[in-house]
């Protein structure tokens, strides 16, 4: 069996999580897509998250739709078997960390582990760490991300994180995990498209008001709106989403 202490964790207070524990009975990477393809043609997405998850070792997952983490509530979970709580501990963090992130860093973020530790006032599941590992992919416009929780002391496999991201991106693209929620929460309106192309055409506000004959604080609140539905801060990053998405 593969078990290799994940090189990421830097720190010695990294590490001491995530030592001591082997891995034992976990399917193989050929079981795995055995068991996707066999679940694929149910529909149902949660046994596929599960084999995911027990595939890589962890204890609990988390699906949730990193595109829409700017919107308000919890509509951007998409499946999760975490405690409720710790979910509701985890948006307000989670939100955060993806508002401050450039265009350019989430895109460096896609198929790569990043472990980060769950807020102070969140409660882990018993005998859980509290670190916690995920993983972003994209499925079309859509960016989502796969959350674990690993038991304390649980010994990581770089390999079968890597097969996980593959596999997870796969699975979801296959059952077009969130496809009614994009339709719905993503698509642009014809002004908004129209201002996102004069914008990466390099106009301001006052000449795209000249040209599509409207105010320029109505100009302005379209291009808001696009920065809100495609996750972006700043002109520039909605320009490179655009482009990226073959939107312009």
């Amino acid at each position: 069996m593969d078990m290799h202490i994940l090189q990421a964790l830097k720190s010695d207070a990294h590490k001491a999580n995530f030592v001591g524990i082997a891995a034992i009975n976990l399917s193989s990477r050929d079981e795995l897509i055995a068991q996707l393809c066999e679940i694929s043609n149910t529909g149902r997405l949660q046994p596929g998250l599960r084999a995911l998850t027990d595939y890589v070792g962890a204890s609990h997952y988390l699906l949730a739709r990193a595109d829409l983490v700017q919107e308000a509530g919890l509509d951007f979970v998409v499946s999760s078997d975490w405690p409720f709580d710790l979910v509701t501990n985890l948006a307000h963090a989670f939100v955060g960390g993806f508002a401050r992130a450039t265009e350019l860093e989430k895109c460096m973020q896609l198929f790569k582990p990043h472990f980060a530790l769950l807020p102070d006032t969140a409660d882990a599941p018993d005998g859980a760490s509290r670190q916690f590992c995920s993983l972003m992919f994209n499925i079309g416009r859509s960016r989502l991300v796969l959350m674990f929780l690993f038991d304390d002391g649980f010994i990581l496999s770089q390999e079968r994180l890597r097969d996980v991201g593959l596999l997870a991106a796969y699975f979801a693209s296959f059952l077009q995990c969130g496809a009614t929620k994009t339709d719905r929460d993503f698509e642009l309106t014809d002004r908004e498209l129209e201002c996102l192309f004069w914008i990466a055409e390099g106009k301001t506000s006052d000449e795209i008001a000249m040209i599509l004959g409207i105010s320029r604080n109505t100009i302005n609140n379209y291009i808001t709106s696009v920065m809100r539905k495609t996750a972006t801060k700043t002109r520039s990053e909605a320009i490179a989403f655009a482009v990226r998405n073959n939107l312009v």
